[in-house]
């Protein structure tokens, strides 16, 4: 329907531009006295050409991305763009009668000059104070008593494609840790089955992989799964529909996405992340501990080599080359904590 659409706008911007183009062309014609209908049949080719390619970066396209970005918008940013267009017009509407009274053409134009300026600056100031009314909101949805969505609506982890997909969620449901139920929108589970269905060897073992891992945390763990049809029509992404969901439900994401987990920081939604939890349970090492680490392959810099716990913590060894293929008594020296993980330095 929104390719139509736009295709239908497309259509409509040629015959503009062509109509358009065509008349200057014969004007163009008179001036120079030349034969008209040549010039009325280049510019008009001109004018349809450039109407259809450009006709969507000026309807369409505009209204597709405010109407993103309105889908994906905070309450409180929202809040404040809706007061800000509000105070805006009341400023504009009692400038008006003053500015009515001065003579032509200042009297046609600087009204609507001083709407748009006002608008603008009323918007801008709500929107650089919108934290400000979070508190707002905050007391008119303490004031008004609503059940939410639905009992489960309270207690539910929304659950992204690369967690289902990475598996270790199963193993962390068999703890018993977690206690919320897990919710799969049908939109996770479609782009889920499209890397299923890829064409790529390693893309659609990963998909299946994914699919596995939602039969399992239905039949062997005791935490309840629920898929549901809820979706964010306005946007297209799915990562897009995820917070926006995530929003609506006031419920956390389950995700390992870098990309998604930063979005959701900056939106206010609360994350879940498994890299992070997987971090935070690892064993301590301090400099001084011993560990026993078989050394498996060559290093970065000369003579070392790598080894790795069971957790898969990389061990890296000092003039660990030469045991190459063994396990050895190493001490550890330092221990770095880095954006993939932590990293133990050690020596023989």
């Amino acid at each position: 329907m929104r390719l139509s659409v736009e295709f239908l706008f497309r259509i409509f911007g040629a015959i503009i531009g062509a109509v358009l183009l065509g008349i200057f062309g014969n004007s163009l014609a008179k001036s120079l006295n030349y034969p008209a209908n040549l010039f009325i049949v280049i510019f008009g080719l001109i004018g349809a050409v450039s109407g259809f390619i450009l006709t969507p970066y000026f309807t369409t396209r505009p209204v597709r991305y405010i109407r993103n970005n309105l889908a994906i918008m905070s309450p409180e940013r929202l809040l404040a763009l809706i007061m800000g267009i509000l105070l805006g017009l009341v400023a504009a509407a009692l400038f008006s009668l003053p500015l009515s009274l001065l003579p032509s053409p200042f009297r046609e134009i600087l009204p609507l000059i001083a709407a748009l300026a006002l608008v603008y600056v009323s918007v801008a100031l709500l929107m650089m104070r919108h934290k400000d009314l979070q508190g707002v909101v905050g007391n008119l949805r303490s004031g008004t008593k609503r059940e939410p969505l639905d009992k489960s609506a309270e207690d539910v982890i929304l659950l992204d494609t690369s967690v289902i997909i990475d598996g270790r969620i199963t193993d962390i449901s068999k703890t018993g840790f977690i206690r919320s139920t897990l919710l799969v929108p049908d939109f996770i589970l479609l782009e889920l089955q499209h890397v299923a269905d890829s064409a790529e060897a390693l893309r659609r073992n990963r998909g299946r992989r994914g699919l596995e891992v939602l039969s399992i945390l239905q039949n062997e763990t005791q935490i309840p799964i629920r898929f549901t049809d809820m979706d964010i029509t306005e946007v297209r992404e799915a990562d897009s529909k995820l917070i926006a969901l995530a929003r609506h439900l006031h419920c956390p994401i389950m995700t390992n996405d870098y990309n998604l987990n930063r979005v959701a920081d900056l939106q206010g939604i609360t994350v879940l992340n498994i890299n992070d939890l997987a971090n935070a349970v690892k064993a301590l090492y301090l400099p001084g501990e011993e560990l026993n680490v078989k050394i498996i392959q060559e290093g970065k810099e000369y003579g070392q080599g790598v080894g790795y716990l069971e957790d898969g913590t990389m061990v890296v060894i000092e003039d660990g080359r030469s045991c190459m293929n063994k396990t050895q008594n190493v001490t550890v020296t330092k221990v770095l904590q880095t954006t993939a993980g932590r990293m133990i330095f050690a020596r023989i």
